[in-house]
């Protein structure tokens, strides 16, 4: 993705991703946006099964002091104590909800990734699947629920409209009702904002969810909890977020009406009106107005989605990337090098994330492949890192890039996997029958009627041939010939009363 944050604290990073796994699974929970909880620190709400805090009387969970990364800093951040995302959420809350066992969420009211059940106890695993590769139905479903999110208030979660500061340390709540689809463009924006130091000062170089070690973790973690909040509103436990495998497109292959928006007629940077993400609005994208009002994004529409994909500055990113490149950056042997930043060399992640060349795996930030490559082809609301989640084809990117399958914790442990991935021959056959289920399920009511009339003609045939049969038998006692030799089948017509 394109980046004006060039470097951050990697360990920092990592350390974000570490308490997003724990309590604070969301920004605010709606329950600790309060005076009360700012000044006490305390962010441990009650649960609704038991009326305790953090389900403690059911042995969910209980409230206790956070537990902050010891590991030392990296030297890319001069500065401590100004922003509030620094070890986080220490600056809003020291006391939060450490839930047992399977049980998670900021008051330990949910399941673990991969569990379900009143007690979180049993095993589910779900399937991602190709967008192309689902069935008309399936694929306007997951489009439905797309704009159910984008038109349905988060119950749990509030976004902040103001530093802790700006909030007089807590006795000055600011936050904002939030819908589900924009909570999680606005969490996008918040981890890579930049750091507001007071006056017209800002610190620009630094990014919460990008160009360190934690890019992939961070953003895996973050598609799950979008899962899980569609199928909070839904009420479709089933559901996942599909992937597009853009390798060797030569052109924006899922911007059609059909899918995520074609281009608008008149005007190229918008999208077809026939699209109901025309209607769209974007937020959290005016970094600059944010940085010079030294205030955060609130939420305030802003206009359309903007996207002119393969209309982009071809010198940083001539094509969509290829197969053999995404081959080559998978046969990278270290997770993480060097600098641990966008400045690593033979990297799989800064390889992935698109700041090292796909061929070589040198660091080249003059370039934008894989990862960063599909952000910039997209030329639009995608192309800028802050806002970039308000496309929704930023779903369908980043659950192609999660599509490694391991790293760190094995997807499967998480209860989710690709189909790719499941019994590879299986899925191929499967994925060549699926158009023709598409069309037998449009044409079933007549299939049946065709099978009720069939059965009866041929009960009346076999009825014809017994009776036949019987009075041959009646003539002629000797054993009768095989029926291909006999009278009886040059007497038959094969033919179709259907």
């Amino acid at each position: 993705m394109l980046s004006c944050c060039s470097v951050r604290m990697s360990l920092f990073a990592m350390g974000f991703l570490l308490v997003i796994l724990q309590p604070s699974a969301g920004q605010f929970p709606r329950a600790c946006a309060n005076t009360q909880s700012l000044l006490r620190k305390e962010c441990c709400p009650l649960w609704d099964g038991d009326g305790s805090p953090c389900g403690e009387r059911s042995n969910r969970g209980a409230c206790q002091a956070i537990l902050l990364s010891q590991a030392p800093l990296g030297p890319q951040f001069p500065f401590s104590g100004v922003d509030d995302r620094e070890d986080w959420p220490s600056v809003f809350y020291n006391r939060t909800c450490k839930c047992k066992g399977n049980f998670m969420g900021f008051s330990c009211g949910e399941c673990k990734f991969g569990f379900s059940g009143l007690n979180c106890t049993k095993r589910r695993l779900r399937t991602r699947r190709n967008i192309f590769q689902l069935t008309n139905s399936e694929k306007d479903k997951f489009l439905a629920y797309l704009n159910l999110a984008k038109n349905t208030p988060s119950q749990d979660y509030v976004i902040a409209t103001g530093t802790y500061t700006q909030m007089n340390n807590g006795s000055n709540p600011m936050f904002r009702n939030i819908n589900v689809y924009d909570l999680f463009v606005w969490m996008h924006y918040y981890a890579s904002r930049d750091t507001l130091l007071g006056g017209s000062n800002v610190w620009r170089d630094i990014d919460f969810a990008h160009e360190a070690p934690g890019f992939l973790p961070w953003h895996r973690v973050f598609l799950l909890l979008w899962e899980s909040e569609i199928q909070k509103i839904t009420g479709d436990e089933n559901f996942t977020i599909p992937y597009w495998d853009w390798r060797d497109a030569e052109d924006c292959v899922v911007c059609t009406d059909e899918y995520m928006g074609g281009r608008h007629p008149t005007n190229p940077n918008l999208l077809s009106p026939a699209s109901f993400f025309s209607s769209w609005q974007v937020i959290c994208t005016q970094s600059e107005e944010y940085n010079s009002q030294q205030s955060l994004c609130n939420a305030t529409s802003e206009g359309p989605i903007l996207r002119n994909p393969g209309n982009n500055d071809k010198s940083r990113t001539p094509r969509l990337p290829s197969s053999a490149e995404v081959e080559f950056c998978l046969s990278l042997t270290q997770y993480e090098s060097g600098s641990m930043d966008k400045m690593a060399n033979y990297s799989f992640r800064n390889t992935l994330e698109g700041f090292a060349d796909p061929h070589t795996a040198i660091s080249n930030i003059s370039q934008s492949g894989l990862h960063n490559a599909l952000h910039i082809y997209m030329n639009g609301s995608m192309s800028q890192v802050q806002g970039s989640a308000n496309d929704p084809i930023f779903i369908l990117h980043h659950a192609f890039v999660d599509r490694n399958g391991e790293f760190f914790v094995p997807s499967r442990e998480l209860g989710y996997d690709y189909e790719y991935l499941q019994e590879p021959a299986l899925d191929s056959f499967q994925e060549f029958l699926i158009p023709y289920l598409e069309q037998a399920r449009q044409i079933w009511p007549w299939l049946v009627g065709a099978a009720v009339i069939g059965g009866i003609v041929t009960a009346i045939l076999s009825g014809l041939i017994l009776a036949c049969k019987k009075k041959r038998a009646g003539t002629f006692p000797e054993i009768q010939p095989l029926l291909t030799e006999s009278e009886v089948y040059n007497n038959i017509s094969y033919q179709s009363h259907f």
